[in-house]
């Protein structure tokens, strides 16, 4: 059963997962939140510091061995090579997601890129069963009396059973939902610079072979990685939007996230998720 939203004001300890499309204001939301009584876990900081960073390591010295004067200084234990993934800074897990497309311009077989995005997915659910570890640890350990799950934005494919049945008795599921013409920003965004995302393997495959009937393209091999990646943005939009929409009905409450970047403050906030919870 959800709580209610006056349950939600008195309860002591807070917790929120936050869930909707890259870019539609769930960092900002949790920035705005104060960092001395939130607890902040961003479900892609522990994916690539914790379960993505020994690939993403492998990945980058494959690269480097290639290099004879790199490879010599790494085979003598001369250098070594370290991720510095940030909450603010995740771009060693878009370059290792990599996309999709002629390897000459960059782009992955479809093996390797559906090895790594299955490397992806099991980091997620991993990730999101760490939610109540973290909870425990941020108000046993760290003295946080609030708790903000920043999930991303691919969380909407995962089942109940990997993550949604936890995460809806331990959190208050918040859906931020995009209007049109924020969907469209995202999408003009993705646009003028396409970044490496995760996809799913059915969606991609259906994806895939509409592509390259469209472009009377042979095999992905002739695919140029950033014109498939620009494509196919709008498409995934679309197919996780009902997605969303789902998971909000079932588990959660839904925020339209436009009236993010209006509020002020932690009480702004709590009151926005309030109003969302009836």
């Amino acid at each position: 059963m959800k709580k209610t939203a006056k349950e939600f004001r008195r309860c002591p300890n807070k917790a929120i997962t936050l869930l909707g499309m890259s870019g539609v204001g769930k960092t900002t939301l949790s920035a705005k939140l104060p960092r001395s009584a939130w607890f902040h876990f961003s479900g892609d900081y522990r994916i690539g510091t914790q379960y993505l960073d020994e690939p993403i390591l492998d990945d980058i010295k494959a690269k480097a061995m290639e290099n004879r004067y790199l490879r010599h200084l790494l085979l003598t234990d001369s250098i070594y090579i370290r991720n510095n993934i940030t909450i603010d800074h995740l771009h060693p897990i878009s370059c290792f997601l990599g996309k999709i497309g002629n390897q000459e311009l960059g782009g992955l077989t479809v093996e390797e890129f559906k090895r790594r995005q299955g490397l992806f997915r099991a980091a997620e659910v991993r990730a999101m069963a760490d939610v109540p570890m973290f909870m425990e640890k941020a108000r046993n350990i760290y003295g946080y009396s609030h708790f903000v799950n920043d999930a991303g934005g691919s969380i909407c494919t995962l089942s109940d059973e990997e993550c949604w049945s936890a995460l809806s008795r331990k959190t208050i599921v918040l859906y931020l939902h995009a209007s049109d013409d924020m969907e469209h920003t995202l999408v003009q965004r993705a646009q003028h610079k396409p970044k490496p995302i995760f996809y799913g393997e059915r969606f991609l495959d259906n994806q895939l072979a509409v592509y390259l009937e469209e472009n009377a393209l042979r095999s992905t091999d002739e695919i140029v990685p950033d014109e498939f990646a620009q494509w196919i943005f709008p498409r995934l939009i679309g197919y996780r939007k009902p997605h969303y929409e789902l998971l909000a009905e079932q588990y959660g409450h839904v925020i339209e996230a436009e009236r993010i970047f209006d509020m002020r403050d932690e009480k702004d906030i709590i009151d926005l998720v309030c109003e969302s919870m009836g």
